[in-house]
């Protein structure tokens, strides 16, 4: 799920990215090879590869992976990777709004599993446009909060061009046009400024309020969806209370 999305931080969240750790790495390793493939592997050139390194260390990736992905994607030692992107649209229960975005090496097999999960979960796959209007590409970069301000960030990032600056659970969250991600990270790093995460997503314009029992029903929607190896991405419309967190959280406590 989108790291835009205010509930991706939630524990509950978390528990579903720690009991995954392993496809987590299979889609970060995707990631690297798709980016060394576009770019090469020189990391001073590529700076979508650079951030796709620096987000699987985050994840603690090994080190001799990351260096095997590189290989495979720029094509060093006679290896090769080819992947499409496709991108799904769809909706979940109560009409919430979902770009599902696939990075496979078997379009069939990316289909029948994105339609699977949405039937089998209260969703439906929607006619092309009709979803995807509502969703701009944007520069999303999730600053650490310890030991950082507001005002730092906001002072380095809003004068490299980026849109806005909003409170995250883990930080702060740097909203960029999807084109200038690149020069606010690198403003944000010369601040002396660490991120978790520099990514291009899709964001709504609009959002809309779930409550509790929808939002649960979402979860295991987009769940079912990140279960399959070819889905990459889940991006979704939806907003949550404040009030809906705690919910959601305590119960994650029990």
């Amino acid at each position: 799920m989108s790291g835009h999305s205010k509930w991706a931080t939630t524990k509950h969240k978390k528990a579903v990215i720690d009991s995954r750790r392993a496809k987590s790495f299979a889609k970060l390793i995707k990631n690297i090879e798709v980016a060394a493939k576009l770019g090469g592997a020189d990391l001073a050139g590529n700076p979508t590869l650079y951030d796709a390194i620096q987000k699987a260390k985050k994840t603690s990736v090994p080190n001799d992976n990351i260096d095997r992905a590189v290989k495979r994607g720029a094509g060093i030692g006679g290896e090769a990777v080819e992947y499409t992107t496709i991108v799904y649209e769809g909706y979940g229960p109560n009409g919430v709004a979902l770009l599902i975005e696939c990075l496979t090496d078997n379009k069939n097999r990316a289909a029948a599993e994105v339609r699977t999960a949405l039937t089998r979960n209260g969703g439906t796959l929607a006619d092309p446009g009709s979803v995807a209007y509502n969703f701009h590409r944007k520069g999303v970069i999730v600053v650490s909060g310890e030991g950082t301000t507001e005002d730092d960030v906001m002072l380095a990032a809003l004068e490299a061009g980026a849109e806005e600056v909003e409170p995250h659970a883990q930080g702060f969250e740097v909203v960029t046009d999807a084109s200038d991600l690149v020069s606010v990270r690198v403003a944000l790093q010369e601040a002396g400024l660490d991120y978790e995460s520099a990514d291009v997503e899709f964001v709504p314009s609009l959002k809309v309020e779930i409550d509790a029992e929808t939002a649960r029903k979402v979860f295991r929607l987009i769940d079912a969806l990140e279960d399959s190896d070819d889905v990459q991405n889940v991006f979704s419309n939806f907003d949550l209370t404040a009030e809906v967190q705690a919910e959601l959280e305590n119960e994650s406590d029990e």
